[in-house]
């Protein structure tokens, strides 16, 4: 009866020591499968991560390169705009001192022949009237020199005739003695 006790007693190790390793086996195989599922969902957490920062990455670098080129092209733009400023803006300065300096150096020539002009008449004037006032006054001179002498030749004479007729008439009417005086 020991005998048959200590085999049921085996019996029952054995069929313990099966259900053990089933045991030990299925909390092996829950441990590995978790192990698996834990290891994919960070694989799988891992990768989106890295897709995510890397469509991150792409389209921040995307943005930036896009600013970037507007920038460059706003820059560009604008700059473009201010020399094509400047240039008209200096065009049209030059252009408004050319047209300054011509009317300027027309007014000057207009007003020196105007002046040479006048100068000329003015002296050509004088030169006629100082002309006319000599030749004016020497015709007067000579016509008064003439009535003058004309007049003192006029008396002169009629004071000779007087005094002939008076000394005649004087000598007619005398006395004898008086003749022979």
């Amino acid at each position: 009866m020991y005998a048959n006790n200590k085999y049921l007693h085996l019996q029952y190790l054995l069929v313990y020591a099966d259900e053990i390793t089933l045991n030990v086996v299925v909390v092996v195989v829950v441990v590995v499968v978790v192990v698996v599922v834990v290891v994919v969902v960070v694989v799988v957490v891992v990768v989106v991560v890295v897709e995510v920062v890397v469509v991150v990455v792409v389209v921040v670098v995307v943005v930036v390169v896009v600013v970037v080129v507007v920038v460059v092209v706003v820059v560009v733009v604008v700059v473009v705009v201010v020399i094509v400023v400047v240039v008209v803006v200096v065009v049209v300065v030059v252009v408004v001192v050319v047209v300054v300096v011509v009317v300027v150096v027309v007014v000057v020539v207009v007003v020196v022949v105007v002046v040479v002009v006048v100068v000329v008449v003015v002296e050509v004037v004088v030169v006629v009237v100082v002309v006319v006032v000599v030749v004016v006054v020497v015709v007067v001179v000579v016509v008064v020199v003439v009535v003058v002498v004309v007049v003192v030749v006029v008396v002169v004479v009629v004071v000779v005739v007087v005094v002939v007729a008076v000394v005649a008439v004087v000598h007619q009417f005398t006395p004898s003695e008086l003749r022979a005086r």
